[in-house]
């Protein structure tokens, strides 16, 4: 039986050259707003730190926000980086969500520090040491959501019994082992680093073991998505996108740049091979293109879900992509796979 894949939004609420915070804020909140009405499942907000240019610092705060600002698209995070975060405080955070916005509240969770060494020992003297407890503090956290707590000397108010969906979310195998062995949905960040996604998506489908959460693997893959009317347009679009990953490798921190008629003789050989490899997950043009492409990608990769994030300057060019793609996916009908998964 044929279906439409669900598809959501991963927004990093990165401020625009000549911006600032509170324009971003704005603009995260009429996008999310019109995620919602157009029917994307989940608005998710991800957790940087010391960028001077991504605005998502206070992800919990920013996402009751957008939460507050929509009706029923899922609002959570891609991710919450627990290694800075105490189980209890994040069960507390999300457990209160969940009761403001009941059934629309998601918990990725990642392992990596979501900034640089130094900032991370600043956020955490023991990073290090979390880092390396990410599996027992993911099942810390999932006790402080159970009714089973109840009974403990530390207990989550007023998160008991909330029940928030938990996604573990990464970019290698490690990621892939975790969520496998304790039966939680995985999503893997192809927008940056889609290098072993397929292996890892393989892995996690081979060695998944039901849980009282999912009964079957349930994956979703973020990739870069630029929606225009023409391909030129797209691809014109597009090089603010290339210019943000080229101004990572040279650790360059601006805001993100206006598009430009084209990125030649801009990068070493070198950098264009990184970029590439950075990229490799984006579909960038008309309608048709990505549809065509986008459909060849979700056959090889057998997602359940796709989520998009769109570093496009121009706020009505961006708002514009995501009305084209939903457009693109609502007309794509994939062969279902069936998964079960308590509130979606």
């Amino acid at each position: 039986m044929a279906k439409n894949i669900p598809i959501s939004i991963l927004e990093l609420a990165v401020i625009s050259q000549g911006s600032n915070a509170q324009e971003t804020f704005e603009k995260t909140k009429e996008l999310a707003q019109l995620a919602d009405n157009l029917g994307y499942k989940r608005f998710w907000l991800a957790e940087h730190h010391n960028m001077a240019h991504v605005a998502s610092t206070a992800t919990v705060v920013l996402i009751g926000y957008i939460a507050s600002q929509t009706k029923t698209i899922r609002v959570g995070s891609g991710g919450i980086m627990l290694p800075n975060h105490a189980p209890l405080i994040v069960a507390e955070q999300f457990g209160t969500l969940e009761i403001l916005y009941p059934n629309r509240i998601d918990l990725g969770l990642g392992r990596a520090p979501g900034t640089d060494g130094l900032t991370a020992q600043a956020i955490r003297k023991d990073f290090y040491e979390q880092s390396q407890r990410f599996p027992q503090n993911v099942e810390s956290l999932q006790n402080f959501f159970s009714t089973d707590n109840a009974v403990a000397n530390v207990r989550a108010f007023p998160a008991e019994g909330t029940n928030v969906p938990i996604w573990i979310l990464g970019s290698s195998m490690d990621s892939a082992a975790l969520a496998a062995a304790n039966g939680l949905p995985y999503a893997f960040a192809g927008h940056f680093a889609p290098k072993q996604m397929v292996q890892a998506f393989e892995y996690y489908r081979d060695n998944f073991e039901p849980s009282k959460y999912l009964e079957k693997p349930k994956t979703m893959a973020c990739v870069n998505a630029v929606v225009a009317d023409t391909n030129e347009k797209a691809e014109i679009l597009s090089t603010s996108l290339t210019q943000m990953f080229l101004n990572l490798i040279r650790n360059d921190r601006k805001a993100l740049q206006p598009p430009l008629d084209s990125m030649d003789d801009l990068m070493t050989e070198q950098e264009h091979f990184h970029v590439n490899q950075m990229t490799a997950c984006s579909f960038i043009g008309s309608k048709s293109k990505v549809e065509s492409e986008l459909k060849q990608f979700i056959n090889y990769t057998q997602v359940d879900e796709l989520m998009v994030t769109s570093p496009i300057y121009n706020h009505i060019d961006k708002l514009k992509s995501f009305q084209l793609l939903k457009e693109v996916v609502d007309s794509m009908q994939i062969e279902s796979r069936d998964t079960v998964f308590q509130n979606n």
